[in-house]
């Protein structure tokens, strides 16, 4: 696993009802950008030095906005397949 400072670390939730958590690389500890990463952690704004496991992505800020654009493009969808649904009587 490789990053750069500005890199984001997206860390799988270990559960379905576990959301993953992301962090801001801020730092890379290793010779050509391996880890240890110092990453500040978008939930609570806490820094804090990470050895990532298997459940961990690096991604770069276009792939991460690419990736929430598809979320948002999956969520509007399910959204109007909800709204399709319930102006014909299915009940959601």
């Amino acid at each position: 696993m490789h990053a750069q400072p500005g890199d984001w670390l997206v860390v799988k939730g270990v559960r379905v009802d576990l959301p993953e958590q992301r962090g801001r690389i801020i730092a890379v500890g290793g010779s050509g950008g391996t880890p240890p990463f110092t990453v500040r952690w978008l939930a609570d704004d806490r820094v804090s030095t990470v050895f990532p496991g298997p459940d961990a992505i690096v991604l770069t800020q276009p792939e991460i906005t690419e990736r929430d654009e598809q979320d948002r493009a999956r969520l509007e969808r399910f959204r109007a397949l909800r709204r399709a649904g319930a102006a014909h009587g299915v009940r959601t």
